[in-house]
């Protein structure tokens, strides 16, 4: 939608007005025909001074002639417009928000508050100032619509690995910008990043999710222990059967297998028996 407007370099147009206004000056002087060709050389300067601007870097004139859209001007700078135009600003620097703290409930259907920072710039200053009222208030709304939406279609957590979670950030911030893109790009604007800042269980859940976390982690433990103590008895015996150190029947073998784990597996230190009889006794 964006096109570029006519425009001049403003002190160019700027001295040749200069030199106009002069050349009115002078031919008031000459006669009636003079004073009236000054007057219209006057309203003509004046006319033609209004179309004036001054642009900062990074920001944008959108100009309109009567209410119809003539073009942007985006060249920092003195310049000069079509005359008798409107000249509305729209910066094209770089801009960010919070989102406020949504209280939303996730795939599994738990409560969670979540909040989201985006980071977005305009890049069409036409769709901008016309496709939307506020294209500020537009980019807000839709980044809280799609920060919901991310959250009601991810758990918070997910013991599956192949399972996205909300607390996988990279690939989470990768979703939520993508949609925020596909939503912004109505308005010209371009969302450069959007990356969750707060990630919370709702107070009324918190403590029993935490417990839940914890039992989690400890069940992980002693799986990882487990799996690590059989590994080590198994390479015991496996050892003690190749150097013929000791021939052991099922049944002793058994009783040093729950020995061992025992001592591998305990959340306390054991205390050693030294056992000076017979192992059959």
């Amino acid at each position: 939608m964006e096109r570029r407007a006519f425009r001049l370099n403003g002190f160019a147009v700027l001295l040749g007005l200069a030199m106009l206004a002069a050349v009115a000056a002078a031919a008031a002087f000459v006669g009636i025909a003079g004073a009236v060709a000054a007057i219209v050389l006057a309203v003509a300067v004046v006319l033609l001074a209004t179309g004036f601007t001054v642009i900062n870097p990074n920001e944008a004139r959108v100009v309109q002639f009567f209410g119809r859209y003539v073009g942007s001007v985006s060249d920092a700078g003195f310049q000069w417009v079509v005359p008798l135009t409107t000249k509305r600003r729209v910066t094209l620097r770089v801009r960010n928000f919070e989102t406020s703290k949504l209280k939303v409930n996730d795939a599994a259907g738990n409560p969670v508050e979540i909040a989201a920072v985006v980071v977005y710039k305009v890049v069409d200053s036409g769709k901008a100032s016309f496709a939307v009222d506020d294209y500020e208030e537009y980019v807000a709304i839709q980044s809280e619509a799609a920060v919901r939406h991310l959250a009601t279609t991810h758990p918070y957590d997910s013991d599956r690995a192949q399972d996205t979670s909300l607390r996988d950030g990279t690939e989470v911030a990768a979703e939520l910008t993508a949609e925020l893109r596909d939503r912004t790009d109505l308005a010209g604007v371009e969302v450069i990043e959007a990356r969750i800042t707060h990630l919370a269980y709702a107070p009324e859940i918190a403590q029993a999710m935490l417990v839940r976390q914890q039992a989690a982690q400890v069940v992980a433990a002693r799986t990882m222990i487990v799996e690590g103590a059989v590994g080590m008895v198994g390479l015991a015996l496996e050892r003690l059967g190749e150097q013929g150190v000791v021939e052991l029947d099922e049944e002793r073998k058994a009783n040093m297998v729950s020995n061992l784990l025992v001592v591998l597996c305990g959340d306390k230190a054991t205390q050693p028996v030294v056992n000076a009889g017979s192992l059959y006794s």
